[in-house]
């Protein structure tokens, strides 16, 4: 988010104070706390800003109408030696995210792979908090999810998929992890609500109106154009069901287009998303030290290759992991629109408000 839009900026530690006393005054408990907590506000050091703390108000919407389990009790069964199926029991999505990982990570460890389904499950903010989790644990992580239908099939008239994210990420020694996340739309849904939410105008070429034409205007968006837009777009709403298949088919829960939408009056009936989560285990494959010089040696190929002007070469992450270093040392900002509903819920929910920083 740039200074432009930049309301207030607020430490790590408050937001996530914050968060934690929003949270349990809506009755969640402290495992579904603590993942709500590290994903939101991993995304928001990350300059994620549609899948960071503005997603919060919504979550404890959906915790107070009865939408996600405030207590769930997650069920893991293996089904064979390197997959498994984890029943969420509608908990909030970062908790079943988390906990889907762990369980790949522990099959990887053990048989070289691991690959987990999540049924009855619900919105998981950012992707890339669960590949991430995997790389941190000296594996390669992959997860994606199907959602609600806000995205045009090519050439489709009306919605189709969700958003239904890919990430991948890669542990690389002695630096960050190489990790990517994206939509399979042009952009995210929450990025059009964020758009709005501070009077800014889409890019070209990522949203459509009630009648397929591309707009601009965030107030007109009715659905989103796949990756590649109005003439490539096939490209994304193929990668789209390679997210779908991978989430609901396996898990035999229902595929996003007749999945209740994530926002809208019914906040009581749980919607049954599902998730797909696999863990690598690199050493099934290669000895440790042959894995991490060529993946050194690849990023500095990568990174050593000649920008157009003004311009520079980046690996998947880099731009993350400078966002991330920047805001723990100014803050993390928030715009007008978040600064005041989390103003609101201050006073709503009785709690200390956030503090800026100077």
């Amino acid at each position: 988010m740039s200074d432009e839009y930049t309301a207030i900026r607020v430490a790590r530690h408050d937001l996530e104070r914050f968060m934690d006393e929003a949270l349990a005054h809506r009755g969640a408990d402290a495992a579904s706390r603590e993942a709500v907590i590290r994903a939101l506000v991993t995304a928001s050091r990350w300059g994620t800003d549609s899948h960071g703390l503005r997603l919060l108000p919504h979550y404890l919407e959906a915790l107070a109408g009865g939408r996600i389990n405030r207590c769930p009790a997650p069920a893991f069964t293996r089904r064979l030696p390197a997959t498994g199926h984890l029943d969420a029991d509608h908990a909030i999505g970062h908790l079943a995210g988390y906990t889907a990982m762990a369980h790949a990570v522990d099959m990887a460890r053990e048989v070289g792979m691991g690959a987990v389904v999540v049924g009855n499950s619900s919105h998981y903010g950012a992707a890339g908090c669960y590949a991430l989790a995997a790389a941190e644990q000296g594996m390669l992580g992959l997860t994606v999810s199907n959602s609600d239908p806000f995205v045009l099939l090519h050439r489709s008239e009306g919605a189709f998929h969700g958003t239904n994210p890919i990430a991948f990420a890669a542990p690389v020694a002695g630096s960050h992890p190489y990790v990517f996340d994206m939509a399979t739309s042009s952009i995210p849904w929450n990025r059009v609500q964020q758009y709005a939410a501070i009077g800014r105008q889409l890019p070209d070429q990522v949203a459509a109106n009630a009648a397929g034409e591309v707009t601009r205007s965030p107030g007109e968006v009715s659905a989103l154009l796949p990756l590649g837009g109005s003439e490539f777009g096939f490209k994304g709403a193929a990668l789209g069901g390679f997210a779908e298949i991978l989430s609901s088919t396996l898990s035999g829960m229902l595929n996003g287009f007749r999945l209740l939408p994530m926002v809208g009056d019914d906040l009581a009936t749980p919607r049954g998303v599902s998730h797909f989560f696999l863990a690598i285990n690199p050493a099934g494959f290669i000895d440790a030290e042959t894995f991490q010089q060529r993946l050194g040696e690849y990023l500095a190929d990568l990174r050593d290759q000649p920008a157009v002007s003004g311009a520079e070469v980046l690996a998947p992450g880099d731009r993350e992991w400078r966002c991330m270093a920047e805001r723990d040392v100014r803050g993390i900002p928030l715009d007008n629109a978040n600064r005041d509903t989390y103003a609101r819920l201050a006073e709503q929910l009785e709690i200390a408000p956030l503090t800026p920083l100077v």
